[in-house]
């Protein structure tokens, strides 16, 4: 979810520079929300454990592109799936272009010795790259935050009576090694908690919704959002929050889509990688001791590390959490 919602700065600014074009994304059916506040965009569901799966499902899906009259293809995945509906819209002489993920230099970065030392380019700028060479080049500088959605009822009802400002918290990422320890993050709780100056609001899947009560049990100002609202209605709500603490994962790119200010807690991966939140102050990344965890990034996606490092973003002392997120909201 995360590489999609990295896609949105650049679909936004599409929209913007080039009225007369027509853009349809093409994602699963989940992510349709995430592109839902960009007007005049479209989506296609790629249904690709049904009518699209495989290779007939991918000529079925080239197909139905086909059909939309569609005359440029932007392969921002470049993927197997990906590849082969490039491979059959070429049959039509649809102009294409592919997203360059370099995964040399993501390899040379992620070394455990000797790396080359330097920030990648971000996913959005090769985004915005494969736009390009469709003729069609953006800026990115001239990205409009979304626009912010109604705070659903259910939401309303948790912030009753609150007239501060509302953090959000999305504890947890894809894997343990990017995720603080719940003893940690609890102490960032009681430490935002007792300065009464904040509303915090945790996000998670509907089965972390048991694990983050238990976060959040006895805590005067903090909530628990995870498990009582649907994807559209979690998007509006975020969208009126005042900023986001994450991991490396996918909320803090939901989050910055709407121009909110995103902290993020780093583990095993790095923002050099070029996965940080678009339009985030590097003072907003949060890494471990690099000096004790020196091979680090370990991995790209923080799947992959060496013995003694699933808890190397626990060195980062959760004053130091708690004190970024007070000084800047």
């Amino acid at each position: 979810m995360g590489d999609v919602a990295m896609l949105v700065p650049a679909v936004q600014v599409l929209r913007a520079s080039y009225p007369e074009l027509k853009i349809t994304v093409v994602s699963k059916a989940f992510h349709k929300p995430i592109f839902a506040a960009i007007p005049d965009v479209s989506f296609l569901a790629a249904e690709v454990k049904g009518k699209h799966k495989g290779i007939l499902g991918m000529c079925t899906l080239a197909k139905e592109l086909k059909a939309l009259g569609v005359t440029h293809l932007a392969d921002c995945h470049n993927v197997l799936r990906s590849k082969m509906v490039r491979s059959f819209m070429s049959f039509s002489g649809v102009k294409r272009s592919k997203m360059d993920k370099d995964r040399a230099a993501k390899k040379a970065l992620c070394k455990p010795n000797n790396k080359t030392w330097k920030p990648l380019k971000s996913s959005h700028q090769r985004y915005a790259e494969v736009l390009g060479e469709l003729g069609f080049p953006v800026d990115l500088n001239q990205f409009v935050p979304l626009d912010r959605g109604v705070i659903p009822q259910a939401a309303l009802e948790l912030l009753q009576g609150w007239t501060g400002k509302i953090l959000g918290i999305a504890p947890y990422a894809a894997f343990g090694s990017k995720s603080y320890s719940e003893e940690q993050m609890r102490e960032v709780l009681e430490q935002l908690d007792q300065s009464n100056e904040l509303k915090t609001l945790l996000f998670g899947g509907p089965s972390e919704r048991e694990s983050l009560l238990k976060l959040a049990s006895g805590l005067k100002h903090v909530e628990v959002v995870a498990g009582l609202l649907k994807f559209p209605q979690e998007l509006d709500l975020i969208s009126n929050l005042d900023g986001m603490l994450a991991m490396d994962s996918g909320n803090g790119h939901l989050a910055a889509n709407f121009g909110l200010p995103v902290f993020t807690i780093w583990g095993v991966t790095h923002p050099y990688l070029g996965f940080a939140p678009f339009g985030q102050n590097e003072t907003n990344w949060l890494l471990p001791d690099l000096e004790k965890y020196p091979a680090i990034p370990t991995s790209v996606y923080g799947k992959d590390y060496p013995s003694g490092y699933e808890n190397a973003i626990n060195s980062i002392p959760s004053q130091q959490v708690s004190d970024l997120v007070l000084k800047n909201l």
